[in-house]
């Protein structure tokens, strides 16, 4: 890898992670309707406070479930939430979809459920983990 390169993933992390700052509260508004199909909303449960939260993420839809692009990897109080419940709710297009089994991937494993610009996207931004989510059955 480059020196280019290396240096410029930090600064792209760097500038998604305040831009997401920004962009969530706005995102938030949209998030799970029909009008950004390229975002849903987590809706899932402090596994310390009980509380419950919505938080929008970018989703794909697969055959059994989601896959979700994770940009901070298992860091994020989201995850770690799904991830102690074993479940949660992602809204998407103005639907509820229980969901279980969440199983992290790498980028690689998951690039069938992405265009070839997504994953061009994961690259520059990069992502190098997916969370997969299982439909309840």
């Amino acid at each position: 890898m480059s020196t280019a390169t290396t240096a410029a993933q930090p600064r792209s992390r760097t500038a998604l992670r305040a831009a997401t700052r920004l962009f969530n509260p706005l995102v938030l508004l949209l998030a799970g309707t029909p009008f950004l199909p390229l975002y849903g909303v987590i809706k899932h449960r402090g596994r310390r406070s009980g509380k419950a939260f919505r938080t929008p993420i970018v989703v794909r839809r697969i055959d059994d479930g989601f896959i979700v692009p994770m940009p901070w990897g298992e860091r994020t109080d989201w995850y770690r939430n799904v991830r102690a419940a074993g479940e949660c709710v992602v809204r998407w297009k103005g639907r509820d979809y229980p969901l279980v089994q969440p199983e992290v991937l790498d980028t690689a494993a998951a690039n069938a459920a992405f265009g070839a610009s997504q994953q061009a996207a994961l690259t520059r931004f990069g992502i190098t983990r997916c969370l997969r989510l299982h439909d309840r059955t």
